[in-house]
C-alpha cells in the first residue's frame, strides 16, 4: 500500500546517519533506525507515521507511535523531508524535498510523485499583508475507472 521501506543493513544505517548529519541532527538510536528505513537504499519514498511505525516494529526497535510522529516532524523542521497533507486527517511524509506534484490514489490511499510536465501554475492570489507564499502543494486525486 505504501512505498516499501529500505531494508535494515549496515549500508542503510550508514546512509541514514549521513542523512541526519547533513541536517545537524544528533543520531539517536531511534533516529538512526527511522532514517535507515527512510533513505537507507537511496530511494525517495512517501510514508505515513503509521506505516513507518509498523516497519520499525519489524526491525525489533522499541519506539512509540508518538516518537515516530515527533521524529518525522523534526525531520521536516530541518528540511530533510516535507509533509504533504492529503486531507485534514491524513499526512504523508516525503523524502523528496524539491517542489513537485503528487498523485493521491483514492482506492489505495497511496501517495506517489506525479510528473511535473504539463503542470503550469500561472498565478496565485496575492498573499495577505504581512505574509508570503512559502510553498504550493499540488495533490491530484485519482479514482480508477472500470
Amino acid at each position: 500500500m505504501y512505498d516499501a521501506l529500505a531494508p535494515m543493513t549496515t549500508d542503510a544505517l550508514d546512509r541514514g546517519v549521513a542523512w541526519l548529519a547533513r541536517a545537524g541532527l544528533r543520531p539517536t538510536r531511534q533516529r538512526q533506525t527511522l532514517a535507515a528505513l527512510l533513505v537507507g537504499d537511496g530511494c525517495d519514498r512517501h510514508v505515513t507515521a503509521e506505516s513507518l511505525f509498523a516497519a520499525t516494529l519489524e526491525t525489533g526497535e522499541k519506539v512509540s507511535l508518538a516518537t515516530v510522529y515527533n521524529t518525522l516532524r523534526a525531520f521536516c523542521d530541518v528540511g530533510l523531508m516535507q509533509e504533504v497533507t492529503v486531507d485534514g486527517a491524513r499526512s504523508y511524509f516525503d523524502t523528496r524535498i524539491d517542489d513537485h506534484p503528487h498523485f493521491f490514489w483514492e482506492d489505495t490511499a497511496e501517495l506517489t510523485d506525479a510528473p511535473s510536465e504539463g503542470l503550469n501554475i500561472v498565478s496565485l492570489p496575492k498573499a495577505p499583508d504581512g505574509t508570503e507564499v512559502s510553498r504550493v502543494d499540488v495533490v491530484i486525486r485519482l479514482r480508477r475507472i472500470s
